[in-house]
């Protein structure tokens, strides 16, 4: 199995391109957080990140509280912010002063149904071109792929190692000017599969020493656990089996899957049996056949599993997501 896929699609990966900014030095753009702009750009998703790709010039990118050091982010460039935290793109590592971009700024852009809003600031120096966009996705009950990314992610020269990604670019930047029907669903889908070929490129870039899920996908034995696990989450998975199907003892397995994905191998395996379940709850399941296609063998034993791992009961899971 491909356990990246599975995951996006469990998580329920979505798209949405928006803007294409053309900013002459000197310039800076503070991006609120997408706490407060997420009911207008992505009104159905549970969490939201931003992204934004250099396709001319030079830019310098930061979370607004300077916790990780400013980065250079170059023709090419894909700078993700994973935790959706307000951040700052700017012309010099010098400046970074100023308000936080207007909130109707992404009202306005979702309201005029255009593919794209363009958008000009700066001082009328050098041009930098930058193509904006946010992912939507699942975080709760459980996202291990969101977990294993760093708060600011830059994937250099992105467009370059890639010929797909400059394709799917280059169809993007093509429905810039596309107002007929479905071009925002073509934008969401290309935004999707960048992303996807994001993550590929990331996963390669790992140094050997990285330990987090992402490199634990790579890895030869906790690899082979995680596609068990995703293929068959509903099995009654043991340490001893799961060991013994990847190939070392169980102590082994433990610490090496703990290693990268930051818990055991059967607690993980709970807690991804909830991120399934919740997206069945939503979709109208009922709690019996939820159980059953989640390994529990009664929906009492899954209701207290439920709760154990979310916090709060299926049933209360499903109004919320009803209300929502």
């Amino acid at each position: 199995m491909d356990v990246l896929s599975e995951v996006l699609r469990v998580v329920r990966l979505t798209g949405a391109v928006y803007f294409e900014v053309t900013a002459s030095c000197p310039w800076v753009s503070k991006s609120p957080p997408t706490r407060l702009i997420a009911s207008a750009v992505m009104p159905e998703a549970e969490h939201v990140i931003p992204f934004h790709i250099v396709t001319v010039g030079r830019a310098w990118a930061m979370p607004e509280d300077r916790s990780v050091p400013a980065s250079a982010v170059d023709p090419g460039d894909i700078v993700m912010f994973p935790l959706g935290e307000s951040h700052i793109l700017t012309s010099d590592r010098e400046l970074w002063d100023c308000p936080p971009n207007d909130l109707n700024v992404y009202v306005d852009a979702v309201a005029s149904g255009a593919p794209f809003t363009l958008v000009t600031i700066g001082g009328g120096g050098e041009t930098t071109k930058i193509v904006c966009g946010y992912l939507g996705c699942d975080t709760k009950p459980f996202n291990p792929l969101v977990s294993a990314l760093p708060r600011m992610l830059i994937i250099k020269g992105l467009m370059d190692a890639n010929p797909l990604m400059r394709e799917l670019l280059a169809a993007t930047l093509g429905e810039k000017d596309n107002r007929g029907e479905g071009a925002r669903v073509v934008l969401a889908k290309l935004s999707e599969l960048m992303f996807v070929q994001a993550m590929r490129e990331h996963m390669k870039s790992l140094p050997p020493s990285a330990a987090n899920w992402l490199s634990g996908l790579r890895d030869e034995h906790v690899g082979r656990a995680l596609r068990l696990i995703h293929t068959s989450p509903a099995k009654d998975w043991s340490l001893e089996a799961l060991a013994r199907e990847s190939g070392l003892s169980r102590s082994a397995l433990a610490e090496r899957f703990t290693r990268f994905a930051g818990e055991p191998p059967i607690q993980y395996l709970g807690r991804w049996r909830m991120q399934v379940a919740a997206g069945l709850i939503e979709s109208g399941v009922s709690l019996g056949a939820v159980a059953e296609r989640v390994g529990y063998g009664s929906e009492a034993a899954f209701q207290r599993a439920f709760k154990k791992h979310v916090g709060t009961s299926p049933g209360e899971w499903r109004k919320r997501a009803r209300a929502d």
